[in-house]
């Protein structure tokens, strides 16, 4: 009888707890550490997030959540994740390879619940600002390790990549330079010139990195995107075509001044050459491989896929390659051959329709919009030459950018009745 009367009273503090002041600032918190991590380390997100959800999960409104449910951007994902759990009904690859095949795409599930919590908060510039310090800090250690090698936290790792990889690197420092871009455009109209001349030099510095220290050539194939979409969202025609005039002179004067660079590019045509002509391993030569090989797989089950986590098995027992070549791959390094190989044409529907529900929750204007457009539209980019919503790195920038943005955006399009009563709206975030 004593344990019945003590339970509704533990309940009841329990409660009180989770809608105290500090929990809620919790659950704010953790989204903006697990960004700050992402340049850096993949078990730190996985932990920060495990920590998240046990902290949010309590503080969810379950009727709005339910609600929320309803739109694409939500429910999509959730089929999406459906689909590859229902893909290992039909796989014949092994067990362990088909739930290794589910964890890609476990992430987008965070989705739904992000866009939930910062519909309701009013904090979520934090996670932006968290990713860009990071981010920051990751490039002066780019400049470091580009001097002093020793310095590098990998020993794989090339010249001004500190820890992962440059694809990674890249992908978070094109991120940063496009993020500002409106920023430092609206500190110079609000005559807030040393603000606006620290955004400057912070784009600056990223671009430069890219630029002489260490770039993908994805993100030669992306920039130009973002350039384009930040031109038609910012500026008139007159601002925008002198912004292609200034794009074109400054990437002459960095083709003239960067070795690194002309030997970058340079190297996809003597990469295609030498897979042509000697069949030779090149990175160019591999991809072109895989694309072909993929498309042969795809049309073995058009409608549905091989089944999730079919890649490696496909390839081990079909993909036969010349001598010397890669042929027990999971990644087909193109997210549209990667989903159609499992999950076929059904999966290729879900993963455009997921991608373009997103994009439509970007429509408008202010910063949130912004940021969650160039997330979407670098990782839709992007995935033409990589998996990148499967990817760790780019996977983890895409579900966080996402929910955190789409939050933003739809808690300002609710206006004040999602929002919780403790907060105080420092207005950073608009």
């Amino acid at each position: 009888m004593e344990a019945a009367v003590r339970t509704p009273d533990g309940l009841a503090a329990f409660r009180r707890a989770t809608r105290s002041s500090f929990w809620l600032l919790c659950a704010d918190l953790y989204p903006a550490l697990i960004a700050a991590s992402i340049p850096w380390s993949t078990t730190a997100v996985a932990a920060f997030m495990t920590i998240w959800l046990v902290v949010l999960l309590p503080t969810i409104n379950q009727r709005q959540f339910v609600e929320s449910l309803k739109q694409p951007a939500c429910w999509l994902p959730l089929a999406f994740f459906a689909l590859v759990i229902l893909g290992m009904l039909w796989s014949d690859a092994s067990w362990p390879e088909r739930l290794r095949g589910v964890s890609p795409a476990a992430k987008l599930l965070a989705i739904p619940l992000l866009l939930h919590h910062f519909q309701r908060s009013q904090r979520g510039h934090w996670v932006f600002v968290a990713f860009l310090v990071s981010c920051t800090v990751l490039m002066l250690a780019s400049w470091s390790v580009l001097y002093v090698p020793d310095w590098r936290m990998t020993h794989w790792g090339v010249a001004g990549v500190p820890i992962k990889n440059t694809i990674d690197q890249s992908q978070e420092f094109g991120l940063c330079i496009f993020a500002l871009c409106p920023v430092a455009l609206t500190l110079v109209g609000q005559r807030r010139l040393a603000m606006a001349a620290l955004c400057a030099a912070l784009i600056l510095a990223f671009f430069v990195s890219l630029m002489f220290i260490a770039i993908a050539r994805t993100a030669l194939v992306y920039i130009p995107v973002l350039l384009t979409l930040f031109a038609f969202k910012y500026l008139d025609r007159r601002a925008a075509l002198a912004l292609f005039g200034a794009a074109m002179a400054i990437a002459l004067v960095v083709w003239s001044t960067s070795p690194y660079l002309r030997l970058r590019v340079s190297n996809v045509a003597i990469e295609y050459n030498e897979y042509k002509e000697n069949h030779l391993v090149t990175s160019t030569g591999e991809r072109l491989e895989w694309w072909s090989k993929s498309l042969d797989f795809i049309a073995e089950a058009p409608l549905f896929g091989n089944g999730t986590g079919s890649i490696k098995h496909l390839f081990e027992r079909n993909g036969a390659m010349l001598d010397g070549w890669r042929t027990s791959i999971e990644n087909p390094h193109n997210q549209t051959l990667s989903v159609a190989i499992q999950w076929g044409v059904l999966g290729c529907i879900i993963l455009y329709a997921t991608w373009c529900s997103h994009l439509l929750l970007f429509g408008g204007f202010g910063l949130p919009a912004w940021i969650g457009l160039i997330v979407v539209a670098q990782n839709f980019v992007s995935s033409i030459f990589n998996s990148h919503l499967f990817d760790f790195n780019e996977g983890w920038i895409y579900v966080v950018g996402v929910g955190v943005a789409g939050g933003i955006v739809q808690g300002k399009a609710l206006g004040t009745k999602c929002r919780r009563p403790d907060r105080v709206d420092v207005g950073a975030a608009r």
